[in-house]
């Protein structure tokens, strides 16, 4: 089973897309403090958002539908959703 994922730094307000076959373990990496790739500058990461794919190929095809600006139009959608408190 392979994952799609959108990531979610709270603190500097950035999205992080990517898929993976261990979505625990991967997050764990991103929010590694040896990690130095682009993601290590906004730590700490939390999954806003999971697909599971039966293939490796298919969570690859649906990252990059997420990384258009429909994608991405998307996952703003759900930031906004997920750090406005609603209404009473």
């Amino acid at each position: 089973m392979y994952y799609t994922y959108v990531l979610y730094s709270r603190e500097f307000n950035k999205i992080y897309i990517g898929f993976s076959s261990d979505l625990t373990n991967r997050l764990l990496a991103h929010n590694d403090s040896s990690n130095s790739g682009w993601s290590s500058r906004y730590q700490p990461w939390e999954i806003l958002y999971s697909e599971e794919h039966p293939t490796k190929s298919e969570a690859m095809k649906r990252e990059k539908q997420l990384k258009t600006y429909k994608g991405r139009e998307f996952i703003h959608k759900m930031v906004k959703d997920k750090i406005t408190p609603p209404l009473l």
